[in-house]
C-alpha cells in the first residue's frame, strides 16, 4: 500500500480498527465501508453496533488478540485503546500504518468542503442538526457523528455530496488534524482534566484550533460564552469570515434569536441577522440551548449556500439525537429520560429542561460520575447541579480507562448535598428499586452521565409496565 494514505490507497488493502464498536471508530468504519474499502474490526464485546457493521461488509472479532490484525494494512486506534493492547502491540511490531481516529476521519474528510464542530458541549446535536438541515436542503452531505441521530438511525453516512459534517472532539487535542474549511465553536470551558491541567491549556488548543481552518474557510462561534467571547477577541486572522451568534445582536452577536417560547417538548424563537429578521424557527425539542445549538447550525448552513427556508425545515423535523435528552419512554403519567450529560454545565441545563417537562411533578435523577479525575476536579459544582432535582440518585463513578485516585468516590459529590437530596447508592438494582416505588404519575425520571447507566433506562420503563399492569 501507497505511504501517501488516501481512500483509493486505503481501498487498495484492508483497514482494522481496534474498538471498533465505539461511537466515533464505528462511523468511521461505516463510511470507508462505503468506499468500498475492506474492514475488520474488534471490541471486547458484541453489539448491535457490530452487527450493523458485519452485515454492512465488516469482519468483526469479538476480543482483543494479535492475530485479529492477521492480513490488516493499516489499523487505526483511538486515544482511549491501551498502549498494552496486543492489537497495537502487533501492530508496531509489524510495522503496519498506525493511525489516531481522527486521522482517519481526516483522511475521509479531506477534498470535502469539511465542517468540524467543537465545543465543551452540545457538540453532537449541533451537528447531527446541521446534517439534518442539509439533508432537507437536498445537499446529502457525509457526517460522522458521536451519537445516534435518530431519525436517521446512524451516526455516519458517505454522502454524494462535497459536504462533509463532523464531530471534532477536543478531549485529546486530535481535532487539530481535520484542518476544516469551516467549524462551529458552541462554547468553551474546562473539562477533560485528565488531559488539560487548567482553563489556559484548553483555550491555547481552540486558538489552534481556529489556526487550523482553510484560508477562505470561516467560524461560527458563539459570544453567549464568556471565555469563546475572548476567543473571538483574539483571532487576528483576516483570511477566514468569523460569524457570531448569541443572545442578542446588542451584545455582539451576528446571529440572535427573540421572541424564545419554551414549552415541555419544542422550543421556538424569531431569528435575526444583524438586526434584521431572518425568519421563524421552531423545534420539535424542548430546551433553550437546543435554540442557539439550532442558531449555529443555521448560521453554518446559510454560509456554505443553503436556502433559509429549507434550513429551517429541516431544523424543525429534527427529533434529537441519541442520549441527548432521549425520551425512552412514559408510563402511567411517569416519563423516563436518558442524557448523556457528564460535566455540571450539562446537567445544569439538563435538569432545567427536565423541570420544564415536569411541570409540578417531581425530577428524580440516577447521576453516574464519569472518570475519577472529573468527579474530583468538580465534586461540589456537580452537587450544585443536581441539587436542582427533588432528589438525585448518585451511583458509584464510571472510570472508563481512569486508574481509581485514592479517597474519590460518588460521596465526595453527595457530601456537598442535603441527606435527602443527594443519595449515595453503588447498587443500580437498589436505585430502580427505589425510583418505581417513589415515582408518581407527572413526575419525570432522569438517567444521566456517560457510562453505563443509559442501561437503567429501558428496565425502569419495564419495571413501571409490570408494576401499574397490576392495577388493570
Amino acid at each position: 500500500m501507497a505511504k501517501n494514505l488516501s481512500i483509493p490507497n486505503l481501498a487498495l488493502g484492508r483497514v482494522h480498527f481496534i474498538g471498533m464498536g465505539g461511537a466515533g471508530m464505528s462511523g468511521i468504519a461505516r463510511i470507508m465501508l462505503s468506499h468500498g474499502i475492506t474492514v475488520s474490526g474488534s471490541d471486547v464485546k458484541d453489539s448491535g453496533t457490530l452487527s450493523g457493521l458485519v452485515a454492512l461488509g465488516a469482519q468483526a472479532f469479538i476480543g482483543h488478540r494479535a492475530e485479529n490484525i492477521d492480513g490488516a494494512d493499516v489499523v487505526v486506534a483511538s486515544s482511549a485503546i491501551s498502549e498494552k493492547n496486543p492489537e497495537l502491540v502487533a501492530a508496531r511490531e509489524r510495522g503496519l500504518k498506525i493511525l489516531g481516529r481522527a486521522e482517519a476521519l481526516a483522511l475521509l474528510m479531506a477534498g470535502s468542503r469539511s465542517i468540524a464542530v467543537a465545543g465543551t458541549h452540545g457538540k453532537t446535536t449541533t451537528t447531527s442538526m446541521l446534517t439534518v438541515a442539509l439533508q432537507r436542503a437536498g445537499l446529502d452531505p457525509s457526517f460522522a457523528i458521536g451519537g445516534m441521530i435518530n431519525s436517521a438511525g446512524t451516526n455516519a453516512h458517505a454522502g454524494t455530496g462535497d459536504i462533509f459534517v463532523a464531530e471534532a472532539d477536543e478531549s485529546d487535542g486530535s481535532f487539530l488534524v481535520y484542518k476544516p474549511h469551516g467549524a462551529i465553536i458552541t462554547n468553551i470551558e474546562l473539562d477533560h482534566v485528565d488531559h488539560f491541567p487548567d482553563l489556559q491549556s484548553v483555550i491555547d488548543l481552540f486558538q489552534k484550533f481556529v489556526a487550523s481552518i482553510q484560508p477562505e474557510g470561516f467560524l461560527v462561534i458563539c459570544i453567549d460564552s464568556p471565555v469563546a467571547a475572548r476567543l473571538v477577541q483574539s483571532i487576528t486572522r483576516s483570511d477566514i469570515r468569523v460569524i457570531t451568534y448569541g443572545a442578542s445582536h446588542g451584545a455582539g452577536g451576528e446571529y440572535s434569536l427573540s421572541h424564545i417560547g419554551l414549552a415541555a417538548g419544542s422550543a421556538s424563537a424569531r431569528v435575526s441577522v444583524n438586526g434584521r429578521v431572518l425568519g421563524e424557527l421552531r423545534l420539535s425539542i424542548p430546551g433553550e440551548h437546543n435554540l442557539y445549538n439550532a442558531l449555529a447550525a443555521l448560521a453554518a448552513g446559510l454560509t456554505l449556500g443553503a436556502p433559509v427556508n429549507e434550513l429551517l425545515e429541516g431544523l424543525g423535523g429534527f427529533s434529537g439525537a441519541r442520549r441527548r435528552f432521549e425520551r425512552k419512554g412514559q408510563v402511567h403519567g411517569i416519563t423516563v429520560i436518558d442524557d448523556y450529560g457528564h460535566h455540571p454545565t450539562e446537567i445544569r441545563v439538563t435538569l432545567e429542561t427536565a423541570r420544564r417537562v415536569a411541570g409540578s411533578g417531581k425530577v428524580w435523577v440516577v447521576f453516574q460520575p464519569h472518570r475519577y479525575s472529573r468527579t474530583q476536579a468538580f465534586a461540589a459544582e456537580f452537587a450544585q447541579a443536581l441539587a436542582l432535582a427533588d432528589v438525585a440518585y448518585v451511583l458509584e463513578i464510571y472510570g472508563a480507562s481512569e486508574k481509581p485516585i485514592p479517597g474519590i468516590t460518588s460521596e465526595v459529590i453527595t457530601r456537598h448535598m442535603a441527606k435527602e437530596q443527594g443519595i449515595y447508592e453503588p447498587s443500580m438494582i437498589t436505585v430502580a428499586e427505589a425510583l418505581i416505588h417513589r415515582a408518581e404519575p407527572g413526575d419525570v425520571i432522569l438517567t444521566l452521565g456517560a457510562g453505563d447507566v443509559n442501561s437503567l433506562a429501558p428496565v425502569l420503563v419495564d419495571s413501571l409496565v409490570d408494576k401499574y399492569q397490576q392495577y388493570k
